[in-house]
């Protein structure tokens, strides 16, 4: 029932204290033991007794793991046998075969002498008390009573030792052990009386009591393994989230402790690993050979880091860096991982190049929790993505997530998670050919009614999602009423396309081409009467991923069109990389043509660029008559704003486009 903490090295700190302690226990409990030992001892013992000793002894051969919550400790079944010898044949002869118990679990488990001495110790007090309970009465009413008093003496013996070993506060430690210890030991206890009571029918009976052990043994290994499990990665045998969340809250409570005693204060950094690429070995080189990528990747992590290494699911992994002095040093920890990846992996004669980015966050300087810290290198690894960098430490500045927009995020996702919601919607913006006057497409436009708020600014909407989890959500959603709405319309909206914004998290994985595609084949919708609309930054925020993305969405039927063009700041490198069917001019420069030269020239220019590569364009913002010759006599294929229509609902776009109809059959008559 020892926590398994309590190894056989000596306390980095307070190792007087410790041992100072230690001494007291070992000196209290010898004193008791010779002092009982004088008229304590029977001059001769029946059988019972040597069969419960005999079977006291070869119970703690193999002693079991109990795990709890946050803690593992050993339960030696040898205490169920020396308190039945108590019961039956005083507090001598049950603590002489409890040191017997202990001299052979020490040897078995390669205790050191200190801690064997320590550990007889701690029994001896335990039975003492116990004893000194039970002189009055041995009514089962006592019986439990010094059953209890036992449990909690040991444990706050052994708890006291684990607190001084490795401090995190007594109280914690003390409550953890009595949680995870109360019902093996408990069991083990009050399972004497019964022992007792077979002995006086049957010797025979006790040894019985070793096939109910084994098999208390066996559930305890199984219950312990699938805790294990329960926090390990099973392709990698590193932590998962669960098993990092469990090793993060024991550092903080080590840095607690050590804030708390006035110690050095020390920081804690949490590193988000995201590699680069893993999609496109698993698509062209198989799921197998992606998951030994992912092997090496660990041991390599797990080599180079010194610290803690947990696989967070796919390609994601996060390291726990401890006792550092600044920021600083956590940088230059996080450099070092990923100098682990710069080699390339060599699997099956092929070199394989693994690259990353790494996002930190530190403690107590960004967060004072697991989900802070978490949060914050998460907002860190995509503004090292955003910037086209490998590593980045957490800046406030980069972090879009106020009190306000985490409220905003988690009312969006208890809409996006919640069936029936009506409260996000799409309105619809035709998009007119200027060479006929037709409606050929429209784009669909993100609007959320909240209950309380109202409207929400769809900017800002946008912002508070597309660094978090909840982007995924909400563009699945977008897509999926996209498309319903397609299938809804029928023939009424004509053959008209839909254009759908997504974002750069959205075309990290293959996912979003997943959905579409089941999507698709759920309604019967043909592909290219689909268009998403990425923008310049979602390239640059990581190419190679996009691009794979990209690459299978074109071999869908599915048009790609490149948002906000103009604005980035390698749009011709994206033009020629990119599988662009359709450029959008940003309306900043649209806005201008008919005021400002410049603007003018500027989109004169981008239309003649798009012309030669084969692309259409639309003119994003159209909202006069002279922006819509201009656009004309230019060249430009498309064109929308408010001089054609505002953003409609999908009842209101019907009737538009059958006035629309309408006005132009009675122009060309």
């Amino acid at each position: 029932m020892e926590q398994s903490a309590l190894r056989n090295v000596a306390p980095p700190r307070h190792a007087h204290r410790f041992f100072a302690y230690v001494a007291v226990v070992v000196g209290a409990g010898a004193m008791l033991l010779v002092g009982s030992l004088p008229g304590g001892f029977p001059a001769s013992l029946p059988a019972a007794f040597w069969v419960l000793a005999g079977c006291a002894v070869v119970a703690d051969t193999k002693p079991f793991v109990q795990v709890g919550r946050d803690d593992a400790m050993m339960a030696f079944p040898s205490v169920c046998f020396t308190f039945a010898i108590m019961l039956a044949f005083g507090f001598a002869p049950a603590v002489l075969v409890q040191l017997a118990a202990v001299a052979i679990t020490a040897g078995w488990l390669r205790h050191t002498v200190w801690r064997a001495a320590f550990n007889a110790a701690q029994y001896f007090v335990s039975f003492a008390v116990a004893d000194l309970i039970l002189r009055g009465s041995h009514h089962v009413g006592w019986i439990v009573v010094a059953a209890v008093a036992w449990f909690v003496v040991n444990n706050l013996l052994v708890s006291t030792a684990v607190w001084l070993r490795f401090g995190q506060g007594w109280r914690a430690r003390f409550a953890r052990a009595v949680k995870t210890d109360a019902l093996a030991t408990g069991a083990l206890l009050l399972s004497a009386p019964g022992l007792v009571a077979a002995a006086g029918v049957d010797v025979l009976l006790i040894p019985l009591a070793l096939v109910t052990l084994y098999a208390v043994r066996r559930m305890t290994s199984l219950s312990a393994q699938r805790a294990l499990e329960a926090r390990r990665d099973p392709l990698t045998g590193l932590a998962n989230r669960k098993g990092l969340e469990r090793a993060v809250e024991q550092r903080l409570e080590e840095h607690a402790e050590r804030a708390a005693t006035r110690q050095t204060a020390r920081r804690l950094a949490l590193l988000l690993l995201d590699l680069d690429g893993f999609k496109q070995v698993n698509d062209s080189l198989g799921h197998r050979v992606g998951d030994r990528l992912l092997i090496e990747v660990s041991r390599r992590l797990s080599e180079r880091a010194d610290a803690e290494v947990a696989r967070l699911g796919g390609d994601e992994f996060a390291i726990v860096v401890p006792h550092l002095s600044d920021v600083a040093e956590a940088r230059v920890h996080a450099e070092k991982i990923m100098d682990a990846l710069r080699e390339p992996v060599l699997l099956d004669g092929l070199p394989i190049d693994v690259g990353g980015s790494v996002g930190v966050a530190v403690y107590p300087e960004h967060g004072t929790g697991f989900e802070e810290l978490m949060q914050h290198a998460d907002v860190a690894m995509y503004d090292a993505k955003g910037r086209g960098d490998n590593l980045a430490v957490y800046a406030p500045e980069a972090d879009h997530n106020s009190p306000e927009r985490l409220s905003l995020l988690a009312d969006l996702r208890r809409a996006l998670e919640t069936p029936g919601d009506r409260g996000i919607a799409l309105y619809y913006q035709p998009q007119v050919e200027l060479a006929t006057g037709d409606v050929v497409g429209l784009e669909a436009l993100l609007r959320w009614h909240h209950p309380q708020r109202g409207l929400v600014d769809p900017e800002e909407l946008i912002k508070v999602a597309e660094h978090s989890s909840v982007m995924r959500l909400l563009t699945f959603r977008l897509i999926d009423n996209a498309i319903d709405q397609l299938a809804a319309w029928g023939d009424r909206a004509g053959r008209v396309r839909v254009a759908v914004n997504v974002s750069v998290r959205d075309l990290h994985t293959g996912e979003i081409a997943d959905r579409i595609e089941a999507k698709l084949r759920q309604t019967g919708i043909e592909p290219e009467r689909l268009e998403l609309e990425i923008t310049e930054s979602a390239l640059m925020a990581d190419p190679r991923r996009v691009l794979a993305t990209l690459a299978r969405l074109e071999r869908l039927g599915i048009a790609i069109a490149l948002d906000d063009f103009g604005t980035g700041y390698s749009s011709m490198l994206h033009l020629r990389r990119l599988p662009l069917r359709e450029v959008k001019i940003d309306r900043s420069f649209v806005l201008g043509v008919a005021t400002d030269p410049d603007d003018a020239a500027i989109v004169r220019s981008m239309i003649d660029l798009a012309r030669a590569l084969g692309l259409r364009i639309v003119a994003e913002g159209v909202e006069d008559e002279r922006t819509w010759r201009m656009l004309v006599e230019a060249g430009c294929d498309l064109a929308q704003g408010w001089y054609f229509a505002r953003p409609m609902p999908p009842d209101g776009l019907l009737d538009w486009l059958t006035r629309h109809r309408r006005s132009a059959v009675a122009h060309s008559a």
